[in-house]
Order: structure tokens, then sequence, then C-alpha cells
């Protein structure tokens, strides 16, 4: 069995994946970057939440982070910042903001702080900087910026949101089949946030993505920078995208990978995301086409595919590492999925064909399904794990279908969308999450009204398999005067470390403040495997 097998047998057998840091006050910068009317404005927005309304700067002297060594790299400092947990009310109770730095190997031509966010929501910006920094950056940004990572509110070291694991092993169906069923997850998904409260306390009412905006403005303050860098990704380009919403004259540069849309409404979502999903299987089925390394060459793959998901319909693909065990046809479809991030197209063709060349057989009528079998795993009493997913996406985003019959309407609308991957399984089981939790949010969606900062590079995947190159134009359009989009016109979630071409225009604009012409292009890298 190929190691790539046994590395997702636990996530295969399970179906579908779960989805699954003081007061600040004026200082140096703040005497210096008065803010215009107009950013002013955006700053008093006021949302349905506790974080709206707030002024721009809280009135006590910002805090400093006590730097020691990182006790896995004493090469690297780590630190807490204090901050409030719900901004609205900042004298009462806080959390510590976990902090990692990397300093310029060449401090003598240091630009800055480079502030880094990974994505998820739920990555943690620590153990990037700890485990990834010194790999995915070059030698060269590396010795010109400081590299800041934070663990935002609610994840990894920052007061992380933690729920019941006998509880999260009962998640009802993300595909209810009637009004029963959509009330049975409507009731789960209240009695996990009641659940997660408890073992989490009120960060879990305030892990949105608009507080971790605060908290990344009052680092900056503690770090000493009058204006930041900042390098986000995925689910980190909104945390960029709302900070020079709220901050942009604190910004001198900032770049943003596979970008988020926070406009959309629940159905463009929805089918948005299972459109860019049905385009990377294309993606991988043309590659498969042209590449005689391909395990599934000279086969007709879409066929292949589909049957593939069929048989698991009808209960009879097993997990290759524990054959007792029944995998679904959403959970090999997100497994697939992920792949596609890479994009690992030659795992994927050689995980296919292994399930594929399974021997036939009829179904067992006592095959448990995929939420019966994670049921019977034992979880020890009292055992928590780290859920933040919910606690973060749920409250940036107002998508709460009513009732089953909107929920299947939307369903429907992902399968048109997609009916070889059957819709965006990871993003159908994000909205699922959301159902049934209180309508108001603390940051719902908007367009995005950016006044006060210096250009933004914007870099995006033509074939990124979980967000639309779309999603990337939009925020575009609505921010014509202060970004510019790259586009990479290959495949993959990935975009910086992609080729020369899309890392050198990161560089370049990151030490140099050399911005790219808008509409430009990098070729895909030859060969993608």
């Amino acid at each position: 069995m190929q190691p790539f097998i046994k590395t997702l047998a636990a996530a295969l057998a399970a179906g579908v994946l779960a989805t699954g840091a003081l007061v600040l006050g004026p200082g140096p910068a703040d005497a210096v970057t008065q803010s215009t009317p107009g950013a002013a404005d955006v700053r008093a927005r006021s949302t349905p939440g506790t974080t709206g309304g707030l002024p721009a700067s809280p009135s006590a002297a910002p805090a400093r982070i006590d730097w020691k060594p990182c006790p896995d790299d004493s090469r690297a400092e780590c630190g807490t910042l204090r901050l409030p947990i719900d901004w609205a009310r900042p004298t009462g109770a806080t959390f510590d903001m976990a902090v990692a730095r990397r300093k310029a190997t060449d401090p003598d031509r240091r630009v800055g702080v480079l502030l880094v966010n990974p994505g998820g929501p739920g990555a943690s910006g620590v153990r990037f900087t700890l485990d990834d920094a010194e790999a995915r950056f070059s030698a060269g940004l590396r010795a010109r910026f400081d590299i800041v990572g934070f663990d935002p509110r609610g994840v990894g070291a920052s007061r992380p949101v933690r729920c019941s694991t006998e509880l999260l092993r009962r998640a009802p169906s993300a595909y209810p089949r009637d009004q029963a069923e959509f009330d049975r997850l409507a009731a789960y998904n209240r009695a996990l946030r009641d659940d997660c409260r408890r073992h989490s306390g009120p960060i879990v009412d305030h892990a949105d993505t608009l507080a971790v905006v605060r908290d990344m403005e009052a680092l900056r303050r503690s770090l000493g920078e009058r204006r930041i860098n900042y390098f986000g990704h995925s689910y980190g380009t909104l945390i960029g995208e709302q900070y020079a919403e709220l901050y942009g004259d604190r910004i001198r540069a900032m770049a943003l990978t596979a970008n988020i849309d926070h406009s959309l409404n629940t159905r463009e979502f929805l089918v948005s995301s299972a459109r860019t999903a049905e385009d990377s299987f294309h993606e991988f089925v043309r590659w498969c086409e042209r590449s005689p390394s391909c395990a599934l060459h000279g086969r007709n793959v879409t066929e292949v595919w589909d049957g593939l998901l069929d048989r698991a319909d009808r209960g009879e693909i097993r997990d290759p590492a524990h054959p007792e065990r029944v995998l679904t046809a959403n959970g090999i479809a997100e497994t697939v999925f992920k792949r596609f991030y890479g994009p690992d197209w030659s795992h994927v063709a050689s995980f296919v064909a292994e399930l594929d060349g399974q021997r036939r057989r009829a179904p067992r009528p006592e095959a448990p399904s995929a939420t019966s079998r994670t049921n019977a795993v034992p979880a020890a009493e009292g055992l928590t794990e780290a859920e933040p997913f919910r606690a973060v996406f749920c409250q940036d985003w107002r998508f709460r279908p009513k009732d089953h019959r909107e929920f299947a309407r939307l369903t429907e609308a992902e399968l048109r969308a997609a009916p070889h991957m059957r819709g965006s399984p990871r993003v159908h089981a994000a909205l699922a999450g959301c159902v049934g939790r209180p309508e108001e949010v603390n940051n719902p969606q908007h367009r995005l009204r950016i006044t006060e900062a210096p250009r933004i590079l914007m870099l995006h995947s033509r074939h990124d398999p979980a967000n639309p190159h779309a999603w990337a134009a939009n925020v575009h359009r609505q921010t014509r005067k202060s970004t510019v989009l790259l586009t990479y016109e290959g495949a993959g979630h990935s975009v910086y470390g992609r080729s020369d071409c899309t890392r050198d225009a990161v560089d370049d604009y990151l030490v140099e403040l050399t911005v790219p012409a808008d509409g430009s292009r990098c070729a895909a890298a030859d060969p993608i495997s």
C-alpha cells in the first residue's frame, strides 16, 4: 500500500471531514498617521456583534511582548500578547495571543516586520513561522524581514476553541434528507456551540476575523512598528483585506494569495466553490490523458471516477488500511479535493486506481454508515479536541438556511455546478455547520472598501480548487484603486512558491515596493505532478 493511502485512511473512514491575544492606546504611529474621514467611517461601521462601533485605537499604552527563545527552536523567539476577548469591553476578560518571530538574517539591510497568516480558518501562524517559513520563503525575503507569525484568537496556542470529542463524533449528516433531519442538524450545532463555550469560555463568541484584525493592529503597536508588511494566504487574505479596510495607513506592503471574496451570499459562495472544485477535477483528467505516468492513463478517467463513487454509494469500497470500514463517496471526494491543493495528481491517480481495483462485492447490509462508524470509536469521557473552524467561519458569514427546503435547493445548485465532484464537500460541511446558529454574526459579508492603503498585490491561481479565481477578480473590482491582480495560469491552491515568476513578483514587491502591472500573468509551471 502506498504511504499516501495509509495517511488518508482515517480521513476517508470518517466520510466528510469536520470543517473541518491589554488595552492599547495611541502610540508614536498614531501621532503621525491620522486617519481620513473615509477610514474613520469604516472603523466605526457597526456590525451586529460586539466588535462594531469601536474607536481606531483603545486608550492605554501598548504592551510589549516578553520575547524568549522558543522551546523547540532557540533560533526563533516566542512570546504572548495579552488582549481583550471582547474589544467592545477592553477592560474585561483577556486572553494571551501566541506570537513567534524569526529575525531578519541580514539585520543591516532589514526592511521591517512581515506578519504572516497561512489560512484555515484555524491554521497556526506560530507553527508556520517555526516549521515552514524557512522552507517556504526565499532567502532574500528572510534576509530583509523579521518573519512574525501569530495564532489568531481561538486557534493554536491563543486560547484555542476546544469541544467535546464525544460530541464531535456524534455529528449528524451534513446532507439532511428531510425537515426532521434538518432540525436535528440545527439542534446538534446549537448543542456543540454550548459545549465548546463550556470548554473554552467566551472566546467562542469572539473568534471572528474582525476581532483578529484588531488583534493584529495591537500586535503592530506592540512591535513598535509605524507600518507593517503582511503576507496572507487563503483565509489569511480575509484578515489582510479587512486590516487594509480599517487600518490601511498602517501598511507598507501587503501580498495576498488565494484570495477570499467576503461579499458573497450563501448561494454564490456554495456554487462558486463547487464550480472551482469541478474545474480542478477536469484539470486532473486532462493531465492524466496526456501523462503516461498517470496510473489511469489510457482509461476513461471520468468514467472510472463516477463508477467509483457509485460503488461507494452502494457500500462496496473499503478503507485499504482497515478493510472492515466502508468508505463514503463524499469522503473519497473530500480526500481527492485536498490533494488538488498541491496539485498532487500522481497520488490522486494512484489512489483512485487502487480503490477502483478492489474486488467487486455486494454491499453488506450490516455495513455502518460514516456517522455510526465514527460513533463506534470509543472516546474517553471529558476528552476535548481543538475545533476552531465553526467559531470563526460562522461568525464571518451569515449563512443560515432557514429550513430543509432552502437547504435542499442550495445542495441541488451545488451538485449541478459540480456533478463529478458532487459539489464541494468541505464547503458544504462548513455551511451545514452554521445551520441553527444565531442569525446575527459579528462580521457579516460586505463589499470591500479600502481608502488609505498602498497598492496591495493579489496573486491567484487560475485553477485553484478551493478559492475560485472569480473571487480574486471580484475583490479586485471592488478595490481597483488599491489592488493589482497577478494570475498564475496553472493549478493548485498555493501561489507564492509556484515558479520563479510568482516568487520574484512577491519578493520584489515586498522588498523594493515594485508593483507588477495590473493583470500580469505567470505561466503554469511545467511539468505538474
